[in-house]
């Protein structure tokens, strides 16, 4: 993960660094599920704009990498992981209302967003200059 990461102070619970491409490996997958089931099951009363909100969330979820590691910037990443959090919890009741196994295989990857965020805000506060 780098020097950079490497010296920074990480908040109580952070995990070790191998822990995140497996997480990582199997919440992509249930989410490309999850994504799938919604789009197979049909159109929704929502129409384009659960399109556009599941865009934006995908949009911040590949930008926090670039962010936090490529920037070096854990305040913008933050608020990157804000964004996060709401797409995903509309995404979560907007899919629940077309197909609730769609919904349900995001239930993880939200609880992973927000310890994400809890850790982020942890990197933030910690290294404060």
């Amino acid at each position: 993960m780098g020097q950079w990461y490497q010296s920074l102070t990480k908040p109580f619970l952070n995990p070790p660094d191998w822990v995140f491409g497996p997480v990582w490996t199997v919440l992509y997958i249930m989410i490309a599920l999850s994504i799938l089931l919604f789009l197979k099951n049909g159109k929704t009363s929502s129409g384009y704009s659960i399109h556009i909100l599941l865009g934006i969330h995908l949009i911040a979820n590949f930008a926090w990498t670039g962010i936090f590691f490529g920037l070096k910037s854990p305040f913008w990443a933050l608020l990157d992981l804000a964004v996060l959090d709401i797409t995903l919890m509309f995404l979560i009741i907007n899919f629940w209302q077309v197909s609730k196994v769609s919904s349900i295989l995001l239930w993880p990857y939200l609880l992973w967003v927000l310890f994400a965020t809890y850790l982020n805000a942890g990197i933030c506060l910690l290294n404060r200059t």
